[in-house]
């Protein structure tokens, strides 16, 4: 993925560790930030769906019925817990996605969710077979800290998480060193990509934000693999 030209860098809307090991670049052509961090690497579009169609995005999901939605159950450290969030699976026939305890069998893809994936694969010159829908229904529905590092997503698996709704952090954390910490604002309309070793060197999850009122629907785009 080449997307980036020398260019003046506007401020990124977030802070990275004082450290050498992190830097970025801005894309104009793309609006995009691309983000070097130790063992991987980010892409961060700010407004990758402007105002206007993420509302739309947004109303189609709040709206539509024939989403399915699960509450599911999910195993951690061996106790059953009901997962802190709504999710659904979807992707071509026969991708399935196993993870703390469950399976998950694909929904078929409907026009929507196709439209956006289009999209995020014209930037990322990527392909995907499947997307994992999250709906996080206020400030308490969170995620947990984890790794999608699954056997059926690859040695180093691109992913790319696109956001419509409510403003949530999202919270990287490196393995061997806990006090290197990213937050990033995942706004409406935001796309961020996670690629390169990412998934074996940092966890990340999406704290409970009292305050915050309103859902938020985040779509991860995932490229399962026959293992």
């Amino acid at each position: 993925m080449n997307l980036f030209s020398e260019t003046q860098s506007p401020q990124l809307p977030f802070y990275l560790p004082n450290n050498i090991n992190y830097s970025y670049k801005y894309d104009e052509k793309s609006k995009s930030f691309f983000i070097t961090i130790p063992n991987g690497e980010l892409i961060y579009f700010e407004f990758f769906f402007n105002k206007n169609i993420s509302d739309k995005i947004i109303l189609y999901f709040k709206k539509n019925n024939t989403i399915n939605w699960q509450s599911q159950k999910i195993k951690i450290y061996g106790k059953e817990v009901i997962q802190p969030r709504l999710t659904s699976w979807y992707g071509d026939t026969g991708v399935t996605y196993s993870y703390s305890g469950i399976t998950l069998y694909p929904n078929k893809w409907n026009k929507k969710l196709l439209y956006i994936k289009k999209q995020i694969e014209k930037i990322t010159d990527k392909t995907f077979n499947s997307v994992l829908l999250n709906w996080y229904r206020d400030g308490e529905d969170y995620m947990n800290w984890h790794a999608d590092d699954e056997k059926e997503l690859g040695t180093n698996p691109v992913i790319a998480s696109i956001s419509f709704g409510k403003t949530r952090d999202f919270v990287l954390r490196q393995n061997n060193d806990s006090s290197q910490k990213i937050t990033i604002p995942l706004t409406h309309g935001s796309l961020l990509i996670m690629q390169g070793e990412i998934q074996h060197h940092w966890k990340h999850c999406l704290p409970k934000r009292k305050r915050v009122k309103g859902s938020r629907f985040n779509l991860t785009f995932r490229d399962v693999v026959d293992v």
